[in-house]
């Protein structure tokens, strides 16, 4: 491991605070729909640590040298499609499973190795589920306080009882899961994951079986109560949108392995391969061949600086950044479908000088019907440039 990520390193230390009847009014002033409610008690915020982390399933390896640094109190989203590792990233980081190489590291401490294993109850590390994983023979107050066996029976009534205040639930304090929603067995879920008060909160797709409007309220009050928390929180999905909205930063993961980590606005930018920009946007791929740092388009010429003279190439242009305009005014096309996506609309362009369709999307109202001859327009400068991948990398 680098000297930098050895290095002594001290995490924000937070004072703990108390449910205040203060934060119960600015709460139900601020008009959410959850009712009068609590703060979440801060934590003390821990740094999450992965060093060349590896995991093997006999001859499939489905974590390969991850390393990754998390701040304290930082919301990083590990994005990627089913099957990249990004739950076994998660059950490694929650003591679920042992590392086969590398490094796991909470406040610089080894958490997870080959050679060291620290139990899942003693990491300070809290887990929520994809499918919440309430007891149905338990209480909401009873799930919440199964947890919490290392405080006197009384304390950790209280405990529960605030964390399901946070939730709007304490109503239903002694009724069982199977009468809720499931938008309030998420909360439930949420109010057990963070009563404990953990260093690392690690979320596995939690939004994932709310339906569009409920996911929406649930993101963004989630998101609120973990800057009150401030624990540090490791968010597992695999939607762009999601992990724009949720995280400081994104971490993408494909085939177990690490990609790229930065904000929404350096992925976005400046993706650092052709899999990272495929995994943020929907793109018209086109071949070509890097002469001089160029590449040549039917739209002009554009940057391939990093690339070897006579190397093939992918230019990428983003659905997006295809411009639709007047005849005279782009490279001649004809609009061959239209599909409507609400706001916005899908057009698929035959396009002069290209072999197959192009796609742009572009606002609904400005959709052309089928048959309708345009121009096509792309700023060379908004094109991306990367080096042509085989099959078998592909797959790799």
């Amino acid at each position: 491991m680098s000297s930098g990520l050895a290095s002594s390193r001290q995490c924000r230390v937070i004072r703990p605070v108390l449910f205040s009847q203060t934060s119960k009014r600015s709460n139900a002033a601020a008009g959410g729909r959850w009712g009068s409610r609590g703060s979440s008690p801060a934590t003390i915020a821990a740094r999450l640590t992965y060093d060349n982390v590896e995991r093997r399933f006999g001859n499939t390896l489905a974590v390969r040298g991850v390393s990754l640094d998390v701040e304290p109190g930082e919301i990083v989203c590990l994005l990627g499609p089913s099957g990249c590792g990004k739950t076994t990233l998660l059950r490694l980081t929650a003591g679920l499973e042992r590392p086969t190489g590398g490094r796991i590291l909470i406040n610089d401490s080894v958490v997870g190795s080959p050679q060291s294993h620290v139990p899942p109850e003693r990491r300070g590390v809290g887990l929520m589920f994809q499918d919440f994983a309430l007891f149905p023979h338990l209480t909401l107050l009873e799930n919440i306080t199964f947890g919490l066996k290392a405080l006197p029976r009384e304390d950790a009534r209280k405990v529960g009882q605030s964390a399901l205040e946070r939730v709007g639930l304490a109503r239903y304090a002694d009724e069982y899961p199977h009468i809720l929603s499931g938008g309030e067995q998420q909360r439930v879920a949420l109010a057990r994951a963070i009563a404990p008060r953990p260093g690392v909160l690690m979320m596995d797709e939690p939004f994932s079986g709310l339906d569009t409007r409920m996911r929406d309220e649930m993101r963004e009050e989630t998101l609120a109560i973990l800057k009150e928390t401030r624990a540090t929180c490791m968010l597992v999905t695999h939607s762009c949108e999601e992990a724009m909205r949720m995280g400081n930063r994104i971490a993408m993961m494909r085939q177990g392995k690490l990609l790229q980590a930065g904000t929404a606005e350096e992925i976005y930018h400046a993706p650092a391969n052709i899999h990272a920009a495929r995994m943020f946007s929907d793109l018209n791929e086109l071949a070509v061949v890097a002469k001089g740092g160029k590449a040549d388009t039917p739209f002009g010429k554009c940057d391939a600086k990093d690339l070897a003279n006579g190397q093939n190439a992918v230019a990428c242009i983003r659905q997006r950044d295809v411009q639709v305009v007047p005849v005279s005014k782009g490279r001649a096309g004809r609009v061959l479908a239209t599909r409507f996506l609400g706001d916005t609309a899908l057009l698929e362009i035959g396009t002069e000088g290209l072999e197959e369709s192009l796609y742009a999307r572009v606002r609904e109202s400005h959709a052309k019907q089928p048959g309708t001859d345009v121009g096509v327009k792309v700023n060379p400068a908004d094109i991306l440039v990367f080096p042509a991948v085989s099959e078998g990398e592909e797959d790799a």
